[in-house]
């Protein structure tokens, strides 16, 4: 089952450094029975895209809680084993949970597929989004916009080999 992992350029730089995505419980998406549902589609590229976005969202939460990190949303898509991932059947459709799955314990790095990141052009955008997320989340509109404005960029793709440039490491 591929899940994708949100994270912010630290985080990523934690998870090259030590091997692994997340310790504990880890919050991912992926394409659950609700997504589905709520997406309407069986169109499997659309589906993953779909749980892709949401956790390009669940980033820029993420950077909206670390000022410090550089205004760029990542998400890692990692290949976990059926069952692994389990969603929480208690919030079915709730929006917030669209697509979201709880993972017991840390990922391998190394089961990684690849790696989404924001280009340096879509800064200000994320930036602007990052400090907009929580009052869209209240149903602010114009907060909304804003947010919006940070998922009109796509995501480029990495591959796992290039993550040491992504970090600026040197080994």
């Amino acid at each position: 089952m591929r899940v994708y992992v949100p994270l912010t350029l630290p985080g990523l730089a934690e998870a090259y450094k030590t091997g692994e995505v997340g310790a504990g419980s880890l919050v991912a998406y992926a394409v659950t029975p609700a997504l589905r549902e709520w997406y309407l589609s069986d169109d499997i590229e659309e589906l993953e895209y779909a749980a892709l976005s949401r956790a390009a969202l669940a980033s820029l939460r993420l950077l909206a809680a670390d000022a410090s990190a550089p205004r760029r949303r990542v998400v890692v898509a990692v290949d976990v084993a059926d069952g692994r991932a389990a969603a929480d059947p208690g919030r079915g459709l709730d929006p917030a949970a669209l697509g979201e799955v709880r993972l017991a314990g840390a990922v391998r790095l190394a089961k990684a597929a690849a790696v989404h990141v924001d280009s340096d052009d879509a800064e200000p955008d994320v930036a602007a989004a990052a400090g907009a997320v929580g009052a869209a989340d209240e149903g602010d509109d114009d907060a909304q916009f804003v947010v919006d404005g940070a998922e009109d960029h796509e995501l480029l793709w990495y591959a796992t080999q290039e993550i040491p440039n992504l970090v600026g490491s040197r080994d």
